[in-house]
């Protein structure tokens, strides 16, 4: 009788002990999860900051070029550097 109280007191450890294991690793699932959502969101942020400088580089641009400052020429070179 002994024996079998024993027993079921290591079964109720064992499974409370793999109920908080499973625990921990769903949360690290969850938290590995959130932290690679987190770095491609900084990532195309990124790439939305980099086109937007490109956008006001050839806006700039646009204005030098109807200004009259810059030639076709030179406007051409330019946009072509600022694209590539």
């Amino acid at each position: 009788m002994l024996a079998n109280i024993i027993y079921l007191i290591v079964f109720i450890i064992l499974v409370f002990v793999l109920s908080i294991a499973v625990k921990a690793i769903t949360r690290g699932v969850e938290a590995k999860q959130t932290i690679k959502e987190e770095k491609n969101l900084d990532i195309n942020k990124e790439y939305e900051d980099q086109n937007l400088e490109v956008v006001n580089q050839l806006k700039e641009l646009n204005n030098l070029y109807n200004k009259g400052i810059l030639s076709d020429d030179e406007f051409k070179k330019a946009k072509e550097k600022i694209l590539k």
